[in-house]
């Protein structure tokens, strides 16, 4: 298996739990203000996280072949506009060819918003920087949805394993 196939898997999957999530969050006692939640006060807030989240993606998309991707920086102000965007990243995953990212061996070279620059194969992109930081916000996203009461747990964030549950044999 590609590495692009590998993370494009990946994302979907992922992407699916953030639809999830954002779906159980609806329902919480402090409706929509609970985008405003934060784990601590130096980091950012749930809608925050969420968008992030997205913004690996459509960035690792852009950055391995696909000039369109481009992440939304506006604010998530509604439980409706986060599946809005969320749907919209996943129809782009959805839509990408894993055939047209570079070899696994090409470089990549990009430079964070504090000016450090990094330059690395396509598949230590994926593998060092884009997974890993799709999986830190999401994660905060989980955390800060747990400690503000949510009743999710471990079948909240893998729930797409259902797929591969394997039926228990009938007892005679």
């Amino acid at each position: 298996m590609s590495y692009a196939t590998a993370a494009l898997a990946t994302f979907a999957n992922m992407l699916g739990t953030l639809d999830h999530l954002v779906t159980k969050a609806e329902g919480h006692e402090k409706g929509e203000a609970l985008l405003q939640a934060r784990l601590a006060e130096d980091m950012f807030p749930l809608a925050t996280q969420i968008r992030f989240t997205l913004d690996q993606v459509a960035v690792t998309l852009k950055r391995l072949g696909n000039p369109e991707a481009a992440n939304d920086d506006s604010d998530i102000t509604t439980f409706a506009d986060a599946h809005a965007r969320i749907a919209a990243v996943r129809d782009l995953v959805a839509k990408t060819d894993p055939a047209t990212w570079p070899a696994a061996s090409e470089t990549v070279e990009f430079a964070l918003p504090n000016n450090m620059m990094f330059v690395m194969q396509a598949h230590e992109y994926c593998r060092d920087w884009a997974i890993p930081q799709f999986y830190f916000h999401l994660m905060a996203a989980y955390a800060i949805l747990r400690a503000e009461g949510l009743a999710i747990g471990k079948i909240d964030y893998v729930g797409y394993m259902m797929r591969y549950m394997k039926q228990p044999a009938p007892t005679a």
